[in-house]
């Protein structure tokens, strides 16, 4: 980058102000104004003339815009001086320090604000960058693209910053002082802004905290009539909650944290050399953005051979542009061409976009249609970089496309992806081998110039005899760094001997043969572990799981994968997980020998499977027990103290476990396949993931006849049945529960078949057929009451009184679910319980004790949430809102229905249908 000159500071933040070395610069022609503005609004980048022109004239410049660019750029340099403005083959670019745009370093303050957890120095940062606002951004300049995008977008991080800053004043119970203060700011905004509700909110709860609570109620009677008339619309949940919060001298809650901002970028790679253009390219992209040429998601797809830097490439970029996507960085490795584990299904990043995003279990829709609309959703207002590394097609990458104009996508991939070149307008940025001289620099950069300079003619054979290939340079390197006493001309020799194909057109041939003599290098116990993490079928491993895969101490395995990623056959991605690349990962399996690979397969399988399986019991310690595979000696699981954590441990190996579920169920270990498939069950079924539920289930299915077990195979076939009715399809439920129900009765079981029945209940009622399903119920009781299982009675007790309640014997409704409620408490069962408060609820609310059903339907709801059961959150959440609406409450009717309607549209459930016509009717009211 070129020299920045110190003393030139440009303010925006209100009307502008220019000064060089503290003396003040009028400019009054218009558009050297707004040159000036655009060409600060890039601090010391090059800023390409097409950026120039929408700056200055918008979506349609005048056919010389670049000659009158070129005179405006003379006079403001005769304005400010000639130094300060620099010509570049693509543009110009302005010498002025970040620190020195007020523009900038309101965005770098208010970054580098939800980076940091101390509240504190969040609010000291807050302070800094809000002292910086003089007023309305770009005030007295002409230009549309000011105007209409920089403009706003600094508006709406302003509002946020005095929005969170009042959110820590009010968390800090000293700051009564500042209510005043506080207040007085957000009047002044309310004037301002007067349809953002958030800042009414804030308003009506410092008003609170000042002891003035009949004003915080006045405001709201403002703003709901303001909405009211302009925009026909009821204020938001949230000012109905801070509202109702008011009435009943609650404290108002105090608003969400501060959303994460995703920062997902691996690590920079130090010593990047070369790709001018490549990054040339990428930079114009970035700047389609800034300049509002852009009218869709910009797509840069990055193509090359396997090892030619691509993914090199999109981080070392993305990482120089951070700044430039404030709202974070997403990244997802799409392990399209991976020898040793399956392609990531775009329904499996979209989801972990989604997590990243932070939304919660409860809201992750249940399809991935729409899981793919919350998250183009969630990104319509965000300006974020998203990175897709290794995509196999075009087909994988779109679900992942964000609709947004505000968003630019990095794709790397092998193919050329001409589909999404040709549909999504993709800008496609080739990359080809090094050029010499950018090769010879890699090595000088890793290994010093003056070792090449003393070697010329063998850094020439070198970069010669590994193709110009960046992948075998780096390994190359890696091998002369790691033997500084060796001569460049014997590595240059080895080479020789050992990549006779390396001038050849396939690059995997030739990388393998970079990785024999790397691998050969390595000590015994390295090499082994090398060997063996090609038998792993995941994307990554942990230190745990690598010990128990190589049969080692932990340390030792630390130790061990040390070595690996010291040499760049592996890489520590995240902290305490490695992975391979996709050629490493290949070369590593065709060297793993029979003889070691078996017992290393079975300890790999032994450490997932007894890990999971505690996971389990510490999600549901409730579930029926299975008699546990014995592990191989020596097997050491992760050792996990309680739900939470064990939640965490699935989460971190959620790309994993499916992973070593299909490896273990294709090689034979049909035991561990169907033990695996049961210890992930609850995990699945909480977290929503209904789709994927079904197939391991269905894994375990295939492994559990091939192995015999006719018990486990009636128990995959009643969890497949669950996991049908999750998905809507009944009579694909009732299909398998008929063949697991006379598994159940040739094994005796009565618990199980007890289970089952109700199983068939809750498949049968959906359909209409209430007298079966509660024949089937019956049939359970009966069955529990033999066993002695109280558990099972009290869910049995539980559905009568519902059905009961359903045919207006509401008295019995009543008997029945109070017996269900003592048994629920007495196990300690929580989710029956609540259950069963929402039966009782109903039976009350049927007899007209509304005060009652309300109360127990709210005990319900605070259950199911704390549980974090959405589906059957909002499902109470309905049921509690028509209990208000027969009490002459049709304001709380309303809150909790919308409520329910925002769950269930976000989980895409047609149930929303019904809460809307709820909705219309209380309208019309």
């Amino acid at each position: 980058m070129a020299q920045v000159v110190d003393g030139l500071t440009v303010a925006v933040l209100g009307p502008l102000q220019v000064s060089v070395a503290g003396q003040p610069v009028e400019l009054t022609a218009g558009r050297l104004r707004t040159l000036l503005v655009v060409l600060a609004l890039s601090a010391g980048r090059t800023v390409s003339v097409d950026r120039m022109a929408a700056g200055l004239w918008g979506e349609e410049p005048p056919t010389n815009a670049r000659r009158a660019i070129h005179t405006y750029v003379t006079r403001l340099r005769g304005a400010i001086g000639t130094d300060l403005i620099a010509t570049e083959p693509s543009g110009y670019h302005l010498r002025v320090e970040s620190n020195r745009v007020d523009a900038l370093r309101l965005n770098h303050l208010l970054e580098t604000a939800t980076r940091t957890s101390d509240p504190a120095t969040e609010r000291d940062l807050l302070d800094e960058a809000i002292d910086l606002w003089r007023g309305d951004p770009f005030d007295g300049l002409d230009s549309d693209w000011l105007a209409g995008s920089e403009g706003p977008r600094l508006v709406e991080r302003y509002l946020a910053a005095i929005e969170r800053r009042t959110d820590l004043e009010l968390a800090n119970r000293g700051s009564v002082d500042r209510a005043g203060d506080l207040a007085a700011e957000l009047r002044k905004l309310t004037v301002r802004y007067p349809l953002r509700e958030s800042l009414w909110v804030r308003l009506m709860a410092v008003l609170d905290r000042g002891g003035r609570p009949a004003e915080a109620l006045e405001r709201y009677e403002i703003i709901r009539l303001r909405l009211a008339e302009e925009l026909g619309t009821d204020p938001g949940p949230e000012l109905r909650q801070a509202y109702a919060g008011l009435l009943a001298g609650r404290p108002l809650p105090q608003s969400a944290p501060a959303a994460s901002v995703p920062r997902q970028l691996p690590a920079d790679v130090d010593g990047f050399v070369g790709r001018a253009d490549a990054l040339k390219l990428l930079d114009a992209y970035a700047d389609e953005l800034d300049g509002r040429t852009a009218r869709a998601t910009v797509i840069a797809a990055i193509g090359g051979a396997a090892g030619v830097g691509k993914t090199t490439l999109a981080v070392h970029w993305a990482h120089r542009v951070t700044e430039r996507f404030p709202d974070g960085q997403l990244y997802v490795n799409l392990r399209g061409f991976d020898a040793s584990a399956p392609t990531m299904a775009a329904a499996d990043a979209v989801r972990a976009f989604l997590e990243a995003l932070d939304t919660p279990p409860q809201r992750m829709p249940s399809t991935v249609d729409a899981q793919v609309a919350l998250y183009r959703s969630l990104m319509a207002d965000r300006r974020m970089l998203i990175l897709l590394d290794n995509a196999r097609d075009a087909e994988q990458v779109r679900p992942l496309l964000p609709g947004s104009s505000s968003c630019l996508v990095l794709v790397t991939s092998r193919n050329r992806l001409t589909g999404l070149v040709a549909a999504e307008a993709a800008r496609p940025v080739h990359l080809d081998l090094l050029s010499s001289d950018e090769s010879r620099r890699m090595l000088a950069r890793r290994l010093g110039a003056d070792r090449l300079a003393a070697e010329p003619e063998a850094t020439d054979d070198i970069v010669t005899r590994c193709a110009r290939l960046p992948l075998a340079l780096a390994i190359a390197a890696a091998r002369a760094a790691t033997h500084p006493h060796f001569s460049l001309s014997s590595i240059a020799d080895q080479l020789r001997d050992a990549l006779g194909a390396l001038s050849g057109e396939e690059a995997a041939t030739d990388v393998r043969a970079v990785f024999s003599w790397s691998y050969r290098a390595l000590p015994e116990d390295a090499a082994r572990l090398f060997r063996l993490l090609g038998l792993h079928p995941g994307p990554d491993v942990t230190v745990a799981a690598a010990a128990d895969l190589a049969g080692v101490r932990r340390s030792r395995a630390a130790h061990l994968l040390g070595e690996l990623t010291r040499v760049q056959l592996l890489t520590e991605h995240v902290p305490g997980r490695f992975a391979g690349h996709d050629l490493l990962r290949a070369y590593a399996a065709e060297l793993a020998e029979p003889a070691e690979s078996g017992p290393a397969r079975q300890r790999l399988l032994d450490h997932y499977l007894q890990t999971s399986r505690a996971a389990a019991y510490l999600v549901n310690p409730h579930r029926d027990p299975i008699t546990p595979t014995p592990p191989l000696p020596g097997i050491r699981p992760d050792r996990l103290g309680d739900s939470e954590q064990a939640f965490a441990w699935y989460a971190a190996e959620h790309a994993v476990l499916p992973a070593v579920l299909a490896d273990a169920a294709a090689t034979g270990f049909d035991r561990h396949a169907w033990q695996l498939a049961w210890s992930m069950e609850e995990v699945l079924f909480r977290r929503g993931y209904w789709q994927e539920w079904y197939a391991s289930q269905q894994t375990a299915l295939d492994a559990a006849r091939r192995w015999g077990d006719r018990r486990a195979q009636a128990l995959s076939l009643r969890s497949i049945a669950n996991a049908a009715g999750r998905l809507g399809r009944y009579e694909d439920s009732l299909t398998h529960l008929e063949q697991a129900l006379e598994l159940f009765r040739a094994l005796e079981d009565k618990v199980l078949q007890a289970h089952t029945h109700l199983a068939f209940s809750s498949a049968l009622s959906p359909l209409g057929r209430l007298a079966e399903a509660s024949g089937h119920r019956n049939q359970a009781l009966a069955l529990y009451a033999e066993s002695g299982d109280r558990l099972g009675q009290a869910r049995v007790l539980n559905s009568n009184g519902w059905y009961h309640a359903e045919q207006g014997r509401y008295t019995a409704a009543l008997v029945e679910c109070r017996r269900a409620l003592t048994l629920f408490q007495e196990v300690g069962e929580r989710s029956g319980e609540a259950e069963t408060w929402d039966s009782l609820g109903y039976a009350y609310h049927r007899l007209g004790e509304h005060a009652q059903a309300i109360s127990c339907y709210s005990t319900a709801v605070a259950m199911f949430e704390e549980m974090n059961a959405s589906y059957f959150l909002a499902e109470k959440l309905i049921n509690l809102g028509d209990a208000y609406l027969a009490a002459q409450d049709p304001a709380n009717a309303r809150t909790v229905w919308r409520r329910a309607l925002t769950i269930f549209q976000a989980a895409g459930q047609p149930e929303a249908h019904g809460v809307l016509d709820r909705l219309a009717r209380l309208d019309q009211r």
